[in-house]
């Protein structure tokens, strides 16, 4: 960054201080408290805070740890906010951002848990529900076009994103074998047809010349942290497997291998490995095996808990939370049916974010070598536009169990909706929360807020 000199003359701008460690957790508590608006938000947030208003990271370094993150299974935000805290004060600079990004949001998301398995059976409750769960549909639905219109760049993403959707959606395989099979595509794709493979999936943008407090650092030699030892990739996998993995074995020897704890601690753990693309695409998978597999919950508990997480800080994962709370408290066995609830829910937040933070703490001092490699920028291409058919799935679910009473299985396990069943009211109100967002551009929160008033009104009449 530069300014201009008595005379017209461009030279530096001042440096910026270190932060304090004080300073640094005060800041990464309030992105925590004000990180509404999913991934795009978050990041819009943090940009702002780290690189415009502080200057704590420089815009190109911002953007090649945003990339990085973007190769990882987690949300991608909660991941930058871990990288550049371990950049600032190292392990313990990324474990208070980390924790603090998604504290707020989780902390929310156990209340709002709770209030709905005790009072979701009120009229009132029922009928504000019913208003989110049609606002759900059209968040769904924009989040299909925004990240196609980001992914689907060519003929053979737009190939590769109806693949997935007839894979997930007829054939009914696994989310995980689908982001693999894409992964693999998109590898050998990009030494074959590079033009059509190559590139990431945020694209490039202006980036300025300024520099941060991270890059400044860096040019003097005092990140040495940054540096990777001999053993660090033996050192951090010793410590964090047995962190992330040791509480689900356990559980499991207790409990019993068919118990719902141990079906959380492994099931979500596996979600923590997969999770590319952001929630909405495992949304899709996680809602098939908890309402089919599992049985943990209805599909219409299912959108009530993304209108919730929706409407909470944090990344938008919590979902998850609220999938493991329901799933505890409707298993509580002998315990107390809250108190079980509780335990599914923080069992499920150890083991969906303790990968986040094993991730960048492996990966993060390797990160020079990963920008350089092409190949690894198509894999990541080609699993965001099956990303893309993956949501699609989500969307269409999500329309058939909120805007029609009944779906009928046709061949191969396909649902279809029973016309007579067609639900009017959710039919209107989806359409209008889909006018307000598209043509309107009111946000996500007013967008919610209001169709849950309208659901209020609709039950009234």
């Amino acid at each position: 960054m530069t300014v201009l000199a008595k005379g017209g003359a461009a030279r530096p701008a001042e440096a910026p201080a270190m932060p304090s460690f004080r300073e640094a957790t005060r800041l990464w508590a309030r992105i925590g408290l004000l990180s509404f608006g999913g991934p795009a938000g978050q990041i819009a947030l943090m940009h702002k805070e780290l690189v415009e208003d502080r200057r704590w990271i420089g815009e190109e370094r911002f953007l090649h740890a945003l990339n990085y993150c973007m190769l990882l299974p987690g949300p991608e935000a909660q991941q930058l906010a871990v990288y550049i805290g371990w950049l600032l004060h190292r392990t313990a600079g990324g474990l208070v951002a980390g924790i603090l990004f998604v504290l707020p949001g989780a902390l929310v998301m156990l209340c709002l848990s709770s209030f709905y398995m005790l009072y979701n059976d009120a009229p009132v409750v029922e009928a504000l529900f019913f208003g989110v769960k049609a606002a759900v549909l059209a968040v769904v639905v924009e989040a299909v076009i925004r990240i196609g219109k980001r992914a689907l760049k060519n003929r053979a993403m737009v190939a590769i994103a109806v693949a997935a959707f007839l894979a997930i959606y007829v054939v009914k395989l696994p989310f995980p074998l689908i982001v693999l099979a894409a992964g693999l595509i998109g590898w050998i794709g990009n030494r074959f047809a590079p033009r059509l493979f190559s590139g990431s999936a945020h694209g490039k943008g202006s980036v300025a010349d300024n520099k941060g407090v991270v890059d400044l650092m860096f040019e003097r030699g005092e990140l040495g942290h940054t540096v990777p030892s001999r053993w660090h990739a033996i050192r951090t996998v010793a410590i964090w497997l047995p962190l992330w993995l040791g509480p689900v074995a356990l559980i499991a020897l207790l409990a019993g291998p068919g118990s719902v704890w141990a079906q959380i601690g492994g099931f979500f753990s596996l979600m923590a490995v997969v999770t590319f693309g952001g929630a909405y695409a495992v949304l899709a998978y996680v809602a098939q095996a908890a309402v089919t597999s599992f049985g943990w919950l209805s599909p219409g508990q299912m959108v009530d808990g993304l209108g919730l997480a929706e409407t909470t800080p944090g990344p938008l994962i919590l979902v998850l939370q609220f999938v493991g709370f329901a799933a505890a408290y409707r298993h509580a066995g002998a315990i107390s049916p809250l108190l079980a609830g509780s335990l599914g829910s923080a069992l499920t937040l150890w083991v969906t974010f303790v990968p986040c933070f094993f991730w960048i703490f492996l990966g993060a001092p390797y990160i020079e070598q990963l920008r350089q490699n092409k190949a690894l920028a198509g894999a990541l291409g080609a699993i965001t536009a099956a990303v893309v058919g993956v949501i699609m799935n989500l969307a269409l679910w999500f329309a058939l169990h909120v805007v029609f009473g009944k779906v009928a299985s046709v061949g191969w396990g396909v649902e279809v909706p029973v016309l007579p069943s067609l639900d009017w009211r959710a039919a209107l109100l989806s359409a209008a929360a889909m006018v307000a967002m598209f043509r309107l551009k009111l946000g996500m929160l007013p967008t919610l807020a209001g169709a849950a008033l309208a659901g209020l009104a609709l039950q009234a009449l």
